[in-house]
């Protein structure tokens, strides 16, 4: 019996490997914290991220927790893979668009 493979769980590795390639000093954290057995740690950090990116309008949260949070869950909701993978590669193209038009613009 062959096992098949879930697209959606294959390019959400993928963005997390690219970030592990853009930040070379979170690798072991990104490593760590998709390993099975930090499943315990991974979900409640995940969650905390989410409600602290729902609330980013306070002084020491941010948007950012949202995106983060959102990513760790997907790692273990197999129903979230394919749309956070899917909304990563499109806010990377947004902003790849959006530099080429901020560089364009200031010369």
């Amino acid at each position: 019996m062959t096992s098949r493979r879930d697209p959606a769980a294959e390019r959400l590795k993928r963005q997390f490997d690219r970030f592990r390639r853009r930040i070379p000093a979170l690798d072991l954290w990104i490593v760590w914290l998709q390993a099975r057995r930090t499943r315990l740690i991974r979900f409640p950090l995940a969650v905390i991220l989410v409600v602290g990116g729902v609330f980013s309008f306070l002084p020491v949260l941010g948007i950012w927790m949202l995106p983060l949070g959102l990513m760790l869950l997907a790692v273990d909701l197999p129903f979230l893979r394919g749309p956070v993978a899917g909304a990563i590669v499109r806010l990377r193209r947004r902003a790849r668009i959006w530099r080429r038009w901020w560089r364009a613009r200031r010369r």
